[in-house]
């Protein structure tokens, strides 16, 4: 989640057809297919078994935010798959300002989500 992003916004410079743009095409295919979409998997497995074993109830007031910042995650984790087929059908319609924009958001997301387990505020 962190790298794709950044991938975007080379892969904004690149010239449709290019070897350069194909090279991109494939090193985004398989930063999503082989680590992302396993990653996601696991978040979702491992919060469900979190919630299996402690009941959901009783995880408090940070599980439930750090639940909807999670959430929130895995929309991006889908807008970065949409941007991913984008680019490899040759539809890309977005800046490479904007994909410094969406760059920022994950690390965010996840530095909350931490702070939020570790302290467990409320």
């Amino acid at each position: 989640m962190f790298y794709l992003p950044r991938l975007f916004v080379y892969h904004c410079s690149a010239k449709p057809g290019s070897e350069m743009y194909a090279t991109f095409t494939i090193m985004e295919y398989r930063l999503l297919k082989y680590i992302m979409n396993p990653s996601i998997i696991a978040v979702f497995a491992l919060g469900i078994l979190l919630i299996f074993i402690n009941g959901f109830s009783t995880l408090g007031g940070w599980f439930h935010l750090k639940l909807v910042l999670v959430l929130a995650l895995a929309g991006m984790h889908g807008l970065l798959s949409v941007q991913q087929k984008n680019f490899a059908n040759n539809r890309n319609n977005k800046s490479a300002t904007y994909f410094r924009v969406i760059n920022e958001i994950p690390p965010v997301l996840m530095a909350i989500i931490v702070i939020l387990a570790v302290v467990k505020p409320f």
